[in-house]
Protein backbone atom coordinates (compact mmCIF):
# COMPACT_ATOMS: atom_id res chain seq x y z
CA UNK A 1 0.00 0.00 0.00
CA UNK A 2 1.35 3.90 -0.61
CA UNK A 3 2.28 5.44 2.15
CA UNK A 4 -0.02 8.44 2.28
CA UNK A 5 1.11 12.33 2.28
CA UNK A 6 -0.59 14.85 3.52
CA UNK A 7 -0.52 18.63 1.88
CA UNK A 8 -1.77 21.64 3.85
CA UNK A 9 -1.11 24.13 1.65
CA UNK A 10 -4.12 27.11 0.08
CA UNK A 11 -2.34 27.66 -3.53
CA UNK A 12 -3.86 25.83 -5.61
CA UNK A 13 -1.02 25.74 -8.32
CA UNK A 14 1.23 24.35 -5.53
CA UNK A 15 -0.51 21.90 -4.18
CA UNK A 16 -1.06 20.64 -7.56
CA UNK A 17 2.34 20.55 -8.30
CA UNK A 18 3.00 19.02 -5.23
CA UNK A 19 0.37 16.44 -6.08
CA UNK A 20 1.87 15.64 -9.46
CA UNK A 21 5.45 14.71 -8.22
CA UNK A 22 4.56 12.97 -5.32
CA UNK A 23 2.27 10.39 -7.21
CA UNK A 24 4.46 10.39 -9.41
CA UNK A 25 6.77 8.94 -6.98
CA UNK A 26 3.63 6.00 -5.89
CA UNK A 27 2.92 8.14 -3.14
CA UNK A 28 -0.77 8.90 -2.32
CA UNK A 29 -1.40 12.49 -1.42
CA UNK A 30 -3.97 14.24 -0.19
CA UNK A 31 -4.96 17.92 0.45
CA UNK A 32 -6.32 20.10 2.67
CA UNK A 33 -6.46 24.21 1.63
CA UNK A 34 -6.92 25.55 5.40
CA UNK A 35 -5.16 24.91 8.69
CA UNK A 36 -8.57 23.86 10.16
CA UNK A 37 -8.92 21.29 7.44
CA UNK A 38 -5.86 20.09 7.47
CA UNK A 39 -5.61 19.12 11.43
CA UNK A 40 -8.72 17.43 10.71
CA UNK A 41 -7.85 15.41 8.22
CA UNK A 42 -4.36 14.94 9.69
CA UNK A 43 -6.13 12.93 12.67
CA UNK A 44 -8.03 11.34 10.48
CA UNK A 45 -6.11 10.05 8.26
CA UNK A 46 -2.70 9.51 9.93
CA UNK A 47 -0.32 10.35 7.44
CA UNK A 48 2.24 9.04 6.77
CA UNK A 49 4.34 12.47 6.38
CA UNK A 50 2.69 16.11 6.46
CA UNK A 51 3.78 18.68 4.20
CA UNK A 52 3.12 22.17 5.76
CA UNK A 53 2.84 25.39 4.71
CA UNK A 54 3.20 28.93 6.82
CA UNK A 55 0.82 31.21 5.20
CA UNK A 56 -2.67 29.77 5.62
CA UNK A 57 -6.17 31.08 5.87
CA UNK A 58 -7.90 30.19 9.31
CA UNK A 59 -4.24 28.76 11.13
CA UNK A 60 -1.47 29.79 10.49
CA UNK A 61 1.33 26.83 9.76
CA UNK A 62 2.67 27.26 12.79
CA UNK A 63 -0.32 27.17 15.65
CA UNK A 64 -1.20 23.81 13.19
CA UNK A 65 2.68 22.60 13.86
CA UNK A 66 2.09 22.96 17.43
CA UNK A 67 -1.46 21.53 17.76
CA UNK A 68 0.16 18.25 15.83
CA UNK A 69 2.97 18.03 18.37
CA UNK A 70 0.31 18.40 21.09
CA UNK A 71 -1.62 15.72 20.02
CA UNK A 72 -0.74 12.27 20.29
CA UNK A 73 -2.30 10.50 17.40
CA UNK A 74 0.05 13.11 15.30
CA UNK A 75 2.61 14.13 17.29
CA UNK A 76 5.13 11.52 15.49
CA UNK A 77 4.01 11.97 12.10
CA UNK A 78 7.40 13.09 9.97
CA UNK A 79 6.31 17.36 8.88
CA UNK A 80 8.06 19.29 6.58
CA UNK A 81 7.22 23.13 6.73
CA UNK A 82 7.28 24.22 3.04
CA UNK A 83 7.25 28.70 2.84
CA UNK A 84 7.45 31.73 1.68
CA UNK A 85 8.81 32.85 4.87
CA UNK A 86 12.56 31.67 4.41
CA UNK A 87 14.07 34.30 6.79
CA UNK A 88 16.50 31.87 9.58
CA UNK A 89 13.82 33.32 12.45
CA UNK A 90 11.01 31.33 10.79
CA UNK A 91 13.02 28.66 10.07
CA UNK A 92 13.83 27.98 13.32
CA UNK A 93 10.68 28.82 14.96
CA UNK A 94 9.38 26.04 12.86
CA UNK A 95 11.99 23.29 14.15
CA UNK A 96 11.34 24.36 17.62
CA UNK A 97 7.62 23.88 17.01
CA UNK A 98 8.92 20.26 16.51
CA UNK A 99 8.74 20.01 12.45
CA UNK A 100 11.62 18.02 11.22
CA UNK A 101 12.80 19.72 8.28
CA UNK A 102 11.95 23.23 6.81
CA UNK A 103 12.16 24.24 3.05
CA UNK A 104 11.38 28.13 1.43
CA UNK A 105 9.45 28.71 -1.13
CA UNK A 106 10.31 28.90 -4.41
CA UNK A 107 11.38 25.33 -4.46
CA UNK A 108 12.50 22.73 -6.30
CA UNK A 109 9.61 19.49 -6.65
CA UNK A 110 12.77 16.88 -6.77
CA UNK A 111 14.12 18.42 -3.78
CA UNK A 112 11.20 18.40 -1.85
CA UNK A 113 10.61 14.83 -3.18
CA UNK A 114 13.85 13.51 -1.77
CA UNK A 115 13.26 15.09 1.43
CA UNK A 116 9.98 13.68 1.96
CA UNK A 117 11.87 10.12 1.02
CA UNK A 118 13.98 10.75 3.50
CA UNK A 119 11.62 11.63 5.84
CA UNK A 120 9.57 8.51 5.35
CA UNK A 121 12.51 6.26 5.54
CA UNK A 122 13.58 7.95 8.99
CA UNK A 123 10.02 6.77 9.95
CA UNK A 124 9.39 3.37 9.44
CA UNK A 125 10.11 0.94 12.46
CA UNK A 126 13.60 -0.67 12.42
CA UNK A 127 13.57 -4.18 10.94
CA UNK A 128 15.34 -5.42 14.13
CA UNK A 129 14.25 -4.95 17.80
CA UNK A 130 17.46 -3.42 19.67
CA UNK A 131 17.40 -2.20 23.04
CA UNK A 132 20.55 -0.27 24.25
CA UNK A 133 21.44 1.41 27.43
CA UNK A 134 24.16 4.01 27.84
CA UNK A 135 24.97 5.65 31.19
CA UNK A 136 21.36 6.31 32.62
CA UNK A 137 19.54 5.75 29.02
CA UNK A 138 18.19 2.90 27.56
CA UNK A 139 17.28 2.92 24.21
CA UNK A 140 14.55 0.90 22.36
CA UNK A 141 15.09 1.39 18.79
CA UNK A 142 12.04 -0.84 17.80
CA UNK A 143 9.93 1.08 19.27
CA UNK A 144 11.79 4.26 19.31
CA UNK A 145 11.73 5.26 23.11
CA UNK A 146 14.32 6.39 25.36
CA UNK A 147 13.99 6.16 29.35
CA UNK A 148 15.41 7.90 31.63
CA UNK A 149 16.12 7.24 35.62
CA UNK A 150 13.09 5.14 34.54
CA UNK A 151 11.51 7.96 33.11
CA UNK A 152 10.07 7.99 29.76
CA UNK A 153 11.66 10.98 27.62
CA UNK A 154 9.11 11.81 24.95
CA UNK A 155 11.52 12.29 21.82
CA UNK A 156 10.59 12.98 18.15
CA UNK A 157 11.92 10.01 15.51
CA UNK A 158 14.07 12.92 14.54
CA UNK A 159 15.97 13.69 17.97
CA UNK A 160 15.69 9.96 18.75
CA UNK A 161 18.09 9.13 15.57
CA UNK A 162 20.19 12.01 17.03
CA UNK A 163 20.70 10.82 20.39
CA UNK A 164 21.13 7.21 19.10
CA UNK A 165 23.61 7.89 16.56
CA UNK A 166 25.86 10.10 19.16
CA UNK A 167 25.38 7.45 21.67
CA UNK A 168 26.50 4.76 19.22
CA UNK A 169 29.52 6.33 18.53
CA UNK A 170 30.20 7.82 21.98
CA UNK A 171 33.50 9.91 22.41
CA UNK A 172 33.45 10.29 18.33
CA UNK A 173 33.01 13.87 17.26
CA UNK A 174 30.26 14.08 14.63
CA UNK A 175 30.92 16.89 12.32
CA UNK A 176 27.07 18.86 11.36
CA UNK A 177 27.48 17.35 7.87
CA UNK A 178 27.90 13.73 9.53
CA UNK A 179 24.80 14.49 11.51
CA UNK A 180 22.47 15.85 8.50
CA UNK A 181 23.71 13.13 6.19
CA UNK A 182 23.36 10.40 9.06
CA UNK A 183 19.87 11.23 10.49
CA UNK A 184 18.66 13.65 7.69
CA UNK A 185 19.80 11.43 4.56
CA UNK A 186 21.04 14.73 2.90
CA UNK A 187 23.89 14.01 0.87
CA UNK A 188 24.70 17.51 -0.02
CA UNK A 189 25.10 20.41 2.57
CA UNK A 190 22.25 22.35 3.31
CA UNK A 191 21.53 25.02 6.32
CA UNK A 192 23.45 23.20 9.41
CA UNK A 193 21.74 25.47 11.57
CA UNK A 194 19.03 22.67 11.31
CA UNK A 195 21.38 20.21 13.53
CA UNK A 196 21.70 23.19 16.00
CA UNK A 197 18.15 23.32 16.35
CA UNK A 198 17.35 20.08 16.94
CA UNK A 199 20.36 19.65 19.19
CA UNK A 200 19.09 22.50 21.64
CA UNK A 201 15.40 20.96 21.41
CA UNK A 202 16.96 17.75 22.66
CA UNK A 203 19.09 19.22 25.38
CA UNK A 204 16.10 20.92 26.37
CA UNK A 205 14.09 17.54 26.83
CA UNK A 206 16.85 15.87 28.65
CA UNK A 207 17.40 18.61 31.47
CA UNK A 208 20.33 17.70 33.32
CA UNK A 209 21.43 14.86 31.71
CA UNK A 210 22.08 17.58 28.58
CA UNK A 211 25.40 17.51 29.77
CA UNK A 212 26.31 14.08 28.06
CA UNK A 213 26.11 15.89 25.14
CA UNK A 214 29.04 18.03 24.40
CA UNK A 215 29.61 20.36 21.91
CA UNK A 216 33.28 20.82 20.40
CA UNK A 217 33.47 24.28 18.98
CA UNK A 218 34.06 24.55 15.33
CA UNK A 219 33.95 21.09 15.09
CA UNK A 220 30.30 19.40 15.92
CA UNK A 221 29.41 17.27 18.90
CA UNK A 222 29.88 14.16 20.96
CA UNK A 223 28.08 11.89 23.24
CA UNK A 224 30.24 11.17 26.21
CA UNK A 225 28.95 9.08 29.05
CA UNK A 226 31.25 8.34 32.57
CA UNK A 227 29.62 4.84 32.71
CA UNK A 228 29.09 1.95 29.90
CA UNK A 229 28.69 2.38 26.76
CA UNK A 230 26.18 0.57 24.25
Amino acid sequence: MSETILVIEDEEDVSDLIRYHLKKAKLRVIVASDGVKGLALAAEECPDAIILDIMLPRLNGFEVARKLKANDRTADIPLLILSAKGEADSRIKGLELGADDYLPKPFSPRELLLRIQSLLKRARPAVVSEAATAGPFVLDRSSLRVMLDGRRIDLTSTEFRLLSLLIGKEGAIQSRDELLHEVWGYRSTVDTRTVDTHMRRLREKLGLHSAYLETIRGEGYRFMAPTQSI
